[in-house]
């Protein structure tokens, strides 16, 4: 369903060529499999590469394994993605450490559960003004042991990212994806292409989301650090601040609505008639993880971005699985 969004956003855009599809935080590599392959399946992958940004070594391994036949490190030090391949259609896959290395040109933009990952600063309102919340070392427990704590006195973080007009209490702001966006904007009014983020997620509505998890279980996140996951929820208003003077922003909308939207169900019945029992088990299960309200249905948001100078083509074509935003 997102290959398809991709495609039809692409096409409505007049399917400006050579496209890159650049993959932010790729994980496995199983979104940027499926993209891939609808490309193929409509015929247009001798005009289309893919673009990985991935810092860890240990994925882009993971990652090359799934995509491509033929692997190289990097040929020069005039480039600057440190790894390339060919997958078995030869489109060429290139990795980078940061998106600022992925070369300049039209380019669609995805990232699927990325944005949540990134570090965050966390703000709490009090009877003094606005306080950002800290981590120290507690002082009354027997062994070395992490606490939040508030800052005494204003921070210069927390002069500096709190809107004036705030309403609530607790706030989370992640400014590593401020400069994220702030690049995308930049590039896309000057190079065109668009953007699509899939993420856990709120418009500007939630507080304190931070949390831990290991195994696959919530964890403590100031005990044994280093050894779970940590993650916040996206604020997808943050999003909308930092690029509303330069882009169009579609969103967010619940997964649920965007799949709806995108004729997941039809999908879906082609693919029943075509499988063996165990398959349509697990279709299925798949389904209703992704599309029920007490599952991933409403806790999983997308947003998408566009130039500003196409306000007009997007008046006449809507953007797919955005309608009611």
């Amino acid at each position: 369903m997102v290959a398809i969004w991709c495609f039809s956003e692409w096409q409505k855009m007049g399917s400006p060529i050579p496209l890159q599809l650049v993959e932010m935080g790729p994980g496995r590599g199983s979104l940027a499999q499926d993209v891939l392959r609808v490309f193929e399946r409509f015929g247009v992958h001798n005009e289309v590469s893919l673009h990985l940004v991935e810092v860890s070594p240990h994925l882009s391994q993971i990652q090359a394994k799934a995509l491509c036949v033929k692997i190289y490190t990097q040929p020069t030090s005039n480039q600057q993605y440190y790894q390339m391949g060919i997958t078995a259609t030869n489109i060429p896959v290139f990795w980078y450490k940061s998106i600022q290395d992925v070369p300049r040109q039209f380019s669609c933009f995805l990232a699927h559960e990325f944005f949540d990952a990134l570090p965050i600063h966390k703000f709490q309102r009090t009877e003094a003004g606005w306080r950002e919340v800290l981590i120290d070392i507690d002082p009354a427990a027997d062994t070395e042991k992490f606490r939040f704590v508030i800052s005494r006195a204003p921070t210069p973080a927390s002069k500096l990212f709190i809107k004036a007009d705030e309403t609530r209490d607790h706030v989370e702001v992640c400014v590593e994806s401020g400069a994220i966006l702030e690049h995308l904007a930049m590039r896309m009014e000057e190079d065109g292409g668009f953007a699509l983020f899939a993420d856990y997620g709120h418009d500007g509505t939630k507080t304190d989301t931070f949390r831990a998890f290991r195994d696959h279980q919530l964890h403590d996140p100031l005990v044994e650090p280093g050894s779970a996951d940590l993650t916040a929820d996206v604020d997808f208003s943050y999003f909308r601040a930092c690029t509303e003077d330069k882009l169009l922003t579609f969103g967010p909308v619940t997964q649920r609505n965007f799949l709806k939207q995108m004729g997941i169900d039809v999908r879906l019945e082609v693919l029943l008639q075509n499988c063996n029992e165990k398959q349509k088990e697990n279709l299925l299960m798949g389904y209703h993880m992704m599309i029920d309200e007490d599952k991933m249905g409403e806790r999983f948001k997308l947003f998408s971005l566009f130039p500003s100078v196409l306000k007009e083509l997007l008046a006449r074509f809507p953007v797919s699985g955005f309608a009611n935003s």
